[in-house]
């Protein structure tokens, strides 16, 4: 089931075509305005629109430089690379009189913040936030936020305004607490401006984050983009084809048959009347006070021979988490995102004279869950603007469905778990704007499903570095912190298994830096409030790869595990001033496994060196894991106080 990771600052925001075209653009894209901050010591890009052929004089500091707005009416040019300075103005004046200008601009370092709810996570969530927030004054460190959206295509402009501002009290509060410590470390130690866009949304999937161009070259996504492309013109067609893939998946799950399942007209079950539309927790039903699962809802609604024969639409309200709906046995439409009023296009000959029946399967992975909203949000509503409402809640009933059905499909033009969306609204409008690097802090969401994830954020990488114009951009990723229960004995686990993934993607990564968080979490909290320490490590990794840092990136780092004698010797770079184990003479966390699943056992190790050796014992040696687990407890640093990073190694 997909692991729970939630924004605690705003509800999603589903959008489900492309963004319509402002009314009256101006002649700089957002990106450009009071207070920014562009990029030093390389060439910076600045565009706009304007008329078509309109010629434009473009002024930044004492450089101009002239312009023409292309046929479809945008225009770019491209100053010479600018030491870090400021303040500057920058303007654009158009031949015909028409003019913009924005002030108080500097030259320093510009980092893209992302990912989802840890690099969400604000300044006023943190360890002493009230101390960190009075002392937040520089007026040399500007601060931008994306605000969340989705799209179905690449979009040119932010759906809603951006706005950069200096750091003070007031706009600090709200902002990625990760990005900012980072940055702040970055600004004692370069003493250059710093300019932080936070591009970020809780409870995200990386597919979400993958542009086309890296989708299009993943063999397994295939399906599913053939899939979308036919939604951005058909969703009613999409949404059936996909609707009958999620039904499949039900029967299996379910073992309903053919006929029985929960949408068809008379299905058994113990079907009861719904109380209200408040999240199932609040039913007084003790069965679900703590719930999370699948929840079927089913109503009535009878419609003329006139009203069927419309192009309809059904209105459902929101659902948390995810829904799949049914009307008369035709699956109309998929959507994982909590907070967001459900909307579907019904396919011509969906809806009949007389009865219809509407089922909805509502899944819920953590916190309240239900089919949520008002009684103005339920209706079928036709193209000539009538509708007709569906029933109150007295006109529905509930039943449970069965245990372990877990998680279902997601479609791919899903919010946040589905293929581009959020890319195409809160990445793809940044452009080509200069970068010093970017800042990448997810993965709670593919923990569920990890396989594969590596070459996901590989491709991810490759993708933005080509959008920004930089083969070389570096990234910082943040590992996932522990979270989850203590174990006993060895477990599989996905978010070690993302953790592993993760470690992966960095080291075939030349540009890439992991900054190890596992023993920065919290056992209950899948949001831990100690974001200064990762910030202080995330800046680590960018003083070694970008400002020449003398210190290693990430810590203790495995290179290799072999065999010799009656132990494995796990060889390590990156450990400045060597390996410490913390409270014990032996370094504690190894494994030893054989192929399978399941077949990993507790060993003892010890240092040699910078080395660790592990005693073979009796069993498999087929591989060596470090740190495995959900949260687990692991001693082994080195003498600047990184962590190893958690591993898995065949052994060689």
């Amino acid at each position: 089931m997909k692991m729970p990771c939630r924004s605690a600052l705003a509800l999603p925001i589903l959008l489900a075509a492309p963004a319509s075209a402002q009314e009256a653009t101006p002649l700089l894209h957002p990106m450009f305005q009071d207070h920014g901050v562009l990029q030093r010591d390389r060439p910076i890009a600045i565009w706009g629109d304007a008329p078509a052929g309109e010629s434009l004089e473009v002024t930044f500091g004492d450089k101009k430089i002239q312009a023409r707005a292309d046929k479809v009416g945008h225009w770019q040019v491209e100053l010479p690379p600018m030491p870090a300075g400021g303040p500057y103005a920058l303007s654009v004046v158009t031949r015909g009189g028409n003019s913009q200008r924005a002030e108080d601009l500097l030259v320093g370092d510009v980092w893209l913040c992302s990912g989802q709810s840890n690099m969400e996570y604000p300044v006023s969530g943190v360890l002493g936030a009230a101390g960190e927030i009075g002392k937040a004054n520089d007026p040399e460190m500007r601060l931008m936020t994306v605000e969340k959206k989705t799209s179905l295509i690449p979009e040119r402009h932010f759906p809603t305004p951006v706005q950069w501002q200096p750091v003070t009290p007031k706009t600090v509060a709200d902002f990625s607490a990760a990005c900012y410590f980072m940055a702040r470390d970055l600004r004692a130690s370069q003493k250059v401006p710093m300019g932080l866009i936070d591009a970020s949304w809780g409870g995200t999937a990386i597919d979400a984050w993958r542009p086309e161009s890296a989708l299009v070259k993943d063999p397994a996504a295939g399906a599913d983009l053939a899939l979308l492309r036919t939604y951005r013109t058909d969703p009613a067609k999409a949404s059936a084809l996909f609707g009958e893939r999620w039904a499949a998946w039900y029967r299996s799950k379910s073992g309903d048959t053919l006929g029985i399942e929960p949408w068809q007209p008379n299905p058994p079950g113990d079907w009861r009347p719904l109380p209200s539309f408040d999240p199932w927790e609040k039913w007084s039903v003790a069965e679900l006070a703590q719930y999370n699962g699948m929840l079927w809802y089913r109503s009535e609604v009878t419609l003329t021979a006139e009203q069927a024969a419309k192009a309809g639409t059904l209105a459902l309200g929101p659902a948390d988490d995810m829904d799949a709906s049914f009307v008369n046995g035709v699956p109309v439409g998929v959507t994982y995102a909590w907070g967001v009023p459900r909307r579907y296009a019904l396919a011509p000959g969906t809806l009949k004279a007389g009865k219809n029946v509407i089922a909805v399967g509502v899944l819920d992975t953590w916190g309240e869950g239900g089919l949520l909203g008002t009684a103005d949000q339920r209706a079928i509503s036709f193209a000539d603007g009538t509708s007709v409402p569906l029933a109150g809640p007295s006109g529905w009933r509930w039943r449970k469905a069965p245990a372990g059905v877990g998680d279902p499909p997601h479609a791919p033009w899903e919010a946040i778990a589905g293929f581009s969306g959020i890319y195409n609204a809160m990445i793809a409008p940044i452009g080509g704007y200069g970068l010093r690097g970017v800042a990448w802090y997810q993965g709670e969401a593919n923990a569920g499903s990890p396989d594969g994830y590596a070459r996901k954020l590989a491709s991810m990488m490759a993708a933005w570095r080509s959008q920004f114009g930089q083969s070389n951009l570096p990234f910082l990723v943040a590992q996932l912190s522990s979270w989850g229960p203590r174990v006993s004995k060895p477990v599989e686990s996905g978010f070690s298994q993302i953790r592993d993934e993760q470690r992966r993607a960095v080291a075939a990564d030349p540009h890439a830096a992991l900054a190890v968080t596992i023993d920065l979490g919290d056992v209950v909290d899948i949001h831990p409030a100690n974001k200064q320490d990762v910030g202080h490590r995330l800046a680590r990794g960018a003083e070694a790869l970008t400002y020449g840092g003398k210190a290693s990136p990430s810590g203790p780092w495995p290179v290799e595990a072999r065999r010799e004698g009656a132990n494995i010797r796990i060889r390590f770079t990156g450990a400045d001033k060597g390996l410490i184990p913390y409270s014990a003479a032996r370094p504690i966390g190894f494994e030893l496994c054989g192929v399978v699943p399941g077949s990993c056992r507790f060993a003892t190790a010890r240092l040699a060196g910078t080395d660790v050796l592990v005693a073979t014992g009796a069993g498999p040696t087929d591989r060596v894991r470090f740190c495995w687990g959900d949260s687990p407890i692991c001693n082994l640093y080195d003498g600047t106080g990184l962590p190893a990073t958690p591993f898995e190694l065949p052994v060689r």
